[in-house]
């Protein structure tokens, strides 16, 4: 699959073109802008963009309001087409946002019901719909709206016409945009029925088209299963990583890694290709919550040598800044260009290292040394050995550890390193070491 040997970007389209928060109805072609960040994308060395939501919606892209129209205020279909197209002449994939739980309240078929009530034929699109009850909106009727959200109208997936759809929808974007893969936007409110059936059609439409679903918690191998998808997003480490550098605790994050990936017989989540990220659309940027900014390219090293498929979550990767409470749009902010500083080099450094490597990209987790202030845990694949190997301290560090080879190769630089007599290990500072023989 090619998605597990990939560095993705994640651009929320409608903060990043400068589009207004409602939609005005104005059509303007915004998301070509895409298309003058590629130099930027391939400078940094990622092979796949997903996109969050694009379709005609009502304000944030997540509440629908047409699944086979590009959202007026990023362009028509034809631009984003020629979006993907350049990203595929540049060898860069495309994933969308699937958003596929519920609609927007301007989605054509709820409009039916507003207008039509019991007599509209899209009554049972929809998960429950009360025509003696009323919600904040003061229609006259209630309905379900995703965790209490009544502009986002849950959809009824186990009705064939919704579901029927849906992938006539999706079989028209990979007609028309010659996308690669799906995010499953809150993929743990979707039926694994659902989910199965999805998979079953796509693979069916375009070989080694990728599914990732959105979820926070749970057993993540048993879910994979369950809904028979590729990945998920990884939040059990997400928020391991920055606590483990805040609070100096290197055991926080390689406790979750080795409880999802390690040898145990307790392990969840073994051999999966989790989305693996330190910041979103929906979370404080990371240069805003990490205490040491020193640690910043250790983050960075963390998610990219822990199993699982990196993603950069567009302008984090020169160290942008934004807190959840200050809200939607400072989070999904537009910037003019992008920019390249000393944290974009490493991380473009990173995504080689990691693209090059068979262990990065398949191997396996087993923690070798741990203190509160450093980390070093191996990957292994088809003979190919990889220890990465972090020291978040502002002292440097001698570990002192069977390596199992005397000499290895620092993916990231390039330099040789000698395992005789410790392993020293600079201040604030990350290797990925390739074993040789």
């Amino acid at each position: 699959m090619w998605a597990y040997e990939s560095v993705f970007y994640q651009i929320y389209p409608l903060g990043f073109c400068g589009a207004p928060f409602e939609n005005d109805g104005k059509q303007e072609s915004r998301i070509l802008k895409v298309i003058d960040w590629i130099p930027h994308l391939t400078k940094m060395g990622i092979n796949a963009v997903y996109f969050s939501p694009v379709f005609e919606s009502d304000t944030h892209g997540y509440n629908t309001r047409d699944y086979r129209i590009i959202d007026k205020r990023l362009g028509t279909n034809e631009d984003f087409a020629l979006v993907c197209k350049k990203l595929h002449e540049n060898g860069i994939k495309v994933v969308l946002d699937g958003v596929f739980n519920h609609v927007g309240r301007g989605f054509w078929a709820f409009k039916d019901v507003l207008e039509k009530r019991e007599a509209s034929q899209y009554v049972n699109w929809f998960g429950r719909i009360a025509f003696d009850g009323n919600s904040n909106y003061n229609d006259g009727l209630w309905y379900e709206g995703w965790e209490g959200n009544y502009d986002l109208v849950k959809l009824n997936l186990g009705n064939e016409d919704v579901v029927r759809h849906i992938l006539e929808s999706v079989e028209g974007w990979i007609k028309e945009f010659d996308i690669d893969g799906l995010r499953l936007d809150v993929a743990y409110c979707l039926t694994d029925e659902f989910c199965r059936r999805l998979r079953s059609f796509c693979d069916s439409k375009k070989d080694d088209f990728f599914l990732v679903g959105e979820v926070l918690h749970g057993e993540y191998g048993r879910m994979l299963e369950a809904k028979n998808i590729h990945s998920l997003t990884n939040y059990q480490c997400y928020k391991g990583i920055y606590s483990a550098f805040n609070s100096y605790n290197m055991f926080e994050i390689v406790h979750s890694l080795a409880r999802l990936f390690g040898p145990e017989d307790w392990t969840v989540a073994r051999g999966a290709h989790l989305l693996s990220f330190c910041d979103n659309h929906d979370v404080t940027r990371v240069a805003s919550i990490i205490n040491n900014e020193k640690h910043l390219p250790l983050v960075y090293a963390m998610v990219f040598g822990m199993p699982g498929i990196p993603i950069v979550y567009y302008g984090s990767e020169w160290g942008a800044k934004a807190r959840k409470e200050e809200g939607d749009p400072a989070l999904r902010a537009c910037f003019d260009k992008p920019q390249w500083n000393d944290l974009t080099d490493y991380i473009a450094r990173l995504s080689e290292a990691k693209k090059s490597s068979k262990a990065l990209n398949y191997g396996d987790f087993r923690s070798i040394h741990l203190t509160n202030r450093q980390c070093i845990f191996q990957r292994c694949c088809d003979g190919e050995r990889v220890l990465v190997a972090i020291n978040c301290d502002e002292n440097p560090y001698t570990a002192h550890f069977d390596a199992g080879c005397g000499m290895a190769v620092d993916l990231i630089t390039g330099e040789k390193h000698d395992f005789g007599g410790g392993s020293e290990m600079a201040p604030y500072s990350a290797y990925f070491w390739k074993c040789e023989r």
